[in-house]
């Protein structure tokens, strides 16, 4: 991909993810691949009181491998996830960092709510025991950037280091601004992407009682069916994807295996309601639009599109409308499938786990489906890859991720052909 005077290619050499669909990158997808939901009834706390059940967790998970016993009850969960999916990156990308090169290693793993968990957590002891019973570490443990700053101590970054928090947007938007970085000379290198842990009580209810869940409490592995007319809310979930972003030229000196480019990015905001996106999609196609005329492709070029798709009611048809509106007659042409139809809905680290899907489609050319999708209704009438994964000749792909707020943020990545 050539890029203007002046601006640095851009790739990607190591990804590592944590999802309800398994431990690994390699778990993960793989689980996608053969179109397996990992949604299930709550383990965590007791949801017997809810009028949703299920979530999509993250199962087994152990931090004993990543942090030392110590250091765990100093961080909430989603701060363990980012060390976890960092570690394996890195592990992939065969960085090292070092003193000649930590100044130039910068860290932006974003969080849409944080450390929801252990401020339930906390509270209840400071109501039930007293303010002497809340923990010396809560605040470290709850706040967003200490995912990132967590991160930057224990592998020895020492660029820029910050948390984006832009809802279901986080993770999107935390590569692009990693790339922006990049391209632009400001770091060598970015470990980026989106950590999220809010199974929780008070997010479950919030959620719940503001109907934006699906009650399929019968059905929990079916629940999430992105585009079917029987759709009737997200399903909550967790986990993290972490990615090694760097140039071209540094991946390339250093003899990295390169598993995509970063060849767009755009962003943009409805500026129309906390919940509701713009219901003509406006915010939809302004961040599609501003990523493709980054990457300097015509809409045609995208063979596939990793959509939002949250399985609610109104924003399914409006991403289908804003794929139209941007693609016209070739819209039935592209593959767009949501994979939240397997993990649910991870918050803040949504796009990062959805972009790890991405750069695999690009590795091993083939597209992931959307399950749980047998009726589709008629104002989605795309091609969204149901029920079952599709191979094909990929040179590029997209991202698609919205968040409460009107926020707005699209990636897109490029099959790295020298």
């Amino acid at each position: 991909m050539n890029k203007p005077n002046g601006q640095k290619r851009v790739v990607i050499t190591g990804v590592g993810a944590v999802s309800p669909l398994g431990l690994t990158l390699s778990e993960s997808w793989s689980g996608a691949l053969k179109g397996q939901s990992g949604i299930a009834n709550i383990t965590k706390f007791d949801a017997s009181n809810y009028d949703v059940k299920f979530a999509g967790e993250v199962k087994n998970f152990s931090a004993d491998t990543y942090v030392e016993k110590k250091e765990q009850k100093k961080m909430d969960l989603f701060i363990q996830y980012a060390i976890a999916t960092t570690k394996m990156a890195l592990d992939q990308s065969g960085l090292k960092i070092t003193d000649e090169n930590a100044d130039r290693v910068g860290v932006f793993i974003g969080s849409g709510m944080g450390g929801l968990p252990f401020i339930e957590e906390q509270h209840s002891k400071l109501v039930e025991k007293g303010p002497s019973r809340v923990s010396p570490f809560f605040i470290p443990s709850v706040i967003s950037n200490l995912a990132p700053g967590w991160v930057s101590i224990l592998f020895g970054a020492k660029g820029p280091s910050f948390t984006l928090t832009s809802a279901c947007a986080t993770g999107v938007h935390s590569i692009g601004e990693a790339y922006n970085y990049i391209r632009f000379g400001l770091a060598d290198v970015i470990i980026a992407g989106g950590s999220e842990s809010t199974v929780s009580p008070m997010a479950l209810a919030g959620f719940g009682n503001m109907r934006a869940l699906s009650t399929r409490n019968d059905s929990p592995t079916e629940a999430s069916r992105p585009w079917d007319k029987d759709r009737n809310g997200f399903v909550l979930g967790e986990g993290a994807a972490t990615f090694i972003v760097e140039s071209l030229e540094g991946a390339q000196k250093r003899g990295a295996k390169i598993l995509c480019e970063i060849s767009g990015y755009g962003a943009s905001s409805d500026a129309y309601h906390i919940t509701s996106p713009d219901p003509e999609g406006r915010g939809f196609v302004s961040a599609m639009t501003n990523a493709l005329k980054d990457a300097q492709l015509k809409p045609t070029d995208i063979q596939y599109i990793n959509a939002h798709g949250t399985s609610t009611p109104m924003g399914d048809p409006l991403e289908s409308l804003a794929v139209k509106k941007i693609m016209g007659d070739q819209a039935k042409n592209v593959w767009i499938s949501s994979t939240k139809s397997m993990t649910g809905h991870l918050l803040g680290a949504a796009g990062a786990i959805e972009s790890a899907f991405c750069v695999m489609s690009l590795v091993d050319q083939i597209v992931p489906p959307t399950i749980n999708l047998h009726s589709p209704s008629p104002d989605c009438d795309l091609d969204y890859v149901p029920n079952k994964a599709r191979d094909g000749k990929i040179q590029h792909v997209m991202n698609n991720s919205f968040g409460f707020g009107g926020t707005n943020s699209c990636l897109v990545f490029s099959k790295y052909n020298g």
